[in-house]
Order: structure tokens, then sequence, then C-alpha cells
């Protein structure tokens, strides 16, 4: 049986700002499952550009006195709560939404969650792999299924390299669709070709929109999965397609973008706004079951961008928000 200790190890702020000035590590008791809960004892967790927006205050206000940040992470459940199968016991897992309206999420050496919010994580997946899937995986899978099935469409995946790019375009292949991506440079384009991307374009040296539509026959594209939804709204409007869809999952650049309602509304366009943290329960059981078949199949490939100890979890944001990183940023807590 394993012994739960009274307190544990945690990186928490409780005010917003940059990460060396906000971020403190230190000893917190730990949490007990509660109903319908279970307790993971975290190995590893993900850091997501929600957690450092959330974390410097670009999205402002603190939702709770103290957060110990993160939603995604990977580890294993030592404990349950009241109506969870004590068999789950000793279950590898990993997360999704640990800190969604939650103060304490997974920088921490426990965390408590609802049992459906943690899934199981095959033995051939690490911890450091688990704790990449959370939020990028389950985005990508709604961006991509959301709107039905892509077989013998053609899918632009925006920002290909980055972790929900990555997952995209594997999972779009997957689908059976074609799928051009844009980089921004040759090692992003060599990531995105080895995910498996058709076509591989460096946005920063071509016309994206004229390759796209030499690409499609000049038809354009059935559905964009957007990264920057504001600064590329202008070249997503010249290569959709008739009736396509642009699932755009972040607007960075330009967090208030001017809508372009004429250009849209005669193609019969649909956006998507996609945040993974938001999804509807059928669409997340759906991208829950895909993930899991294609981890258990063994054909996803995780991209672990950089590992730092907890004791350097400021350094790891600092990371992230620097940009650089091919891949997710992970925070080991226990080494496997």
């Amino acid at each position: 049986m394993t012994t739960i200790p009274p307190t544990m190890r945690a990186a928490w702020y409780e005010r917003q700002g940059p990460p060396h000035e906000v971020l403190t590590l230190g000893e917190m008791p730990t949490p007990l499952p509660g109903a319908g809960e279970v307790l993971v004892r975290v190995h590893a967790t993900g850091i997501n550009p929600s957690d450092t927006k959330r974390r410097s205050g670009w999205r402002p206000g603190m939702e709770y006195p103290r957060i110990i940040p993160h939603s995604d992470g990977a580890g294993v459940i030592v404990a349950v709560g009241d109506g969870v199968p004590a068999a789950r016991v000793g279950e590898r897992v990993w997360t999704w939404s640990a800190q969604r309206g939650r103060a304490f999420g997974m920088c921490a050496g426990y965390c408590a969650l609802p049992s459906a919010q943690a899934v199981p994580l095959p033995a051939g997946t690490s911890f450091r792999e688990g704790a990449c899937l959370g939020v990028p995986a389950c985005t990508a899978h709604y961006c991509v299924f959301v709107d039905g099935p892509v077989a013998g469409q053609t899918i632009l995946v925006a920002g290909a390299a980055g972790a929900v790019g990555h997952y995209a375009v594997q999972m779009a292949k997957w689908g059976g669709a074609r799928v051009i991506a844009t980089v921004s440079g040759p090692a992003k384009a060599a990531h995105a070709r080895a995910a498996g991307a058709d076509i591989v374009l460096n946005y920063r040296s071509e016309d994206v929109a004229i390759a796209v539509r030499e690409a499609t026959g000049g038809r354009g594209v059935e559905r964009i999965v957007e990264v920057d939804f504001g600064a590329n709204l202008t070249l997503d409007v010249s290569v959709l397609a008739q009736d396509g869809v642009i699932a755009a999952y972040s607007s960075t650049a330009v967090p208030q973008p001017a809508f372009p309602y004429y250009p849209l509304a005669y193609k019969g366009a649909s956006i998507r706004l996609a945040q993974a943290n938001a999804m509807p329960p059928v669409p997340r059981a759906r991208a829950l079951a895909d993930i899991g078949a294609l981890l258990a199949e063994g054909r996803l490939r995780h991209t672990v961008g950089a590992v730092f100890p907890l004791a350097r979890v400021a350094d790891a944001h600092a990371a992230l928000e620097a940009g650089g990183v091919v891949g997710t940023v992970v925070v080991e807590i226990a080494p496997e």
C-alpha cells in the first residue's frame, strides 16, 4: 500500500507577473480525494501557453488567492474517493483540465481531481510523454474532427511544429486527409514532415496563399486548424474552400480581430472556436477514445521539447514564453 505523506512539494503563485517574480516553491498539505475523485502522484507536468498566460497576467485576474498551475500531467493513482472503484489505485494516467475551475493543478507532488479527468496511460508511453497530451492532443482532435470526418479532404494546419499542430497533423493523416502545414523555419519543417505532413510551407519565405491554391488546383482547403486567428485571418479567407471550416484555438497576436463578414459569408464558411478546457462532453469523449486507441497502437508521436526539475519551474515557464522550444516544456516532479 502506498504511503501518502501529509505534505508535498509544490509550485504556486499568489499574484500575476513574470515567472521568477511570482512562482514560489514550498511545502503544502497533500490533498485528499473527494467523492468521485482520484489522487494522482504526479511524475511529470506539461506547460501550455494558457498556463503562462494566466500566470503572467495576459489574462488578467486571479481566479483564486493561491494557484498551483498546469492542467496537464501524468502519474499514478494512489488513492480514490467515494464512488471510484478501488481497482483504479496503481493505474498509470494522464490528465486533462486538472486546474480548470480549481485552484490546484498538476505542478505539485500530488493532485486530486475528478476520476474522469485521469485517463489510462499505456505502459509504452512515458510519463513525460503523457504530460504532453491533455490540452494539445484534445485541442487537435477537436479542431480536426468536430465538424465531421476528414477523409479525402485537404487540411491546412497553421503552426504545425507547435504542440497542437504536431498532433493535428498526425490525427488528420490518421483520419484520411491530405495535410498542408505551415512553419517558420527548416527545423520546424522537418518536425512537421516527421508528423506526416504532405506539403510543408515556410510562411516567412514562401507565399502561402499561392502555394495552397496551386496545391489544391485553385479549390482551396476544406478545413484550417488555426493557431493565430486574428493574425492569419486574411490568409485563411483567401485559401478556404467553399463551405470550408476554420477551427481556431488561439488568437494571441490579435485578440480582437476585425471580422471580414462578407468574404467568409460568400464562401458559406463556418468558424469554430476551440478551447480544450471548454470542450463539450460528446467531442471530449470522442477525443479521449481516439487518443486512447492511438496510444494503444503506438501511433502518436510526442515531442518533449525540454525537461526541467520542479526546482527550476520558473526557468521552465520562461523557456516556453521565450519561444524557440519545439515541443512541450515538461516539469518533472518525480523521475520515472
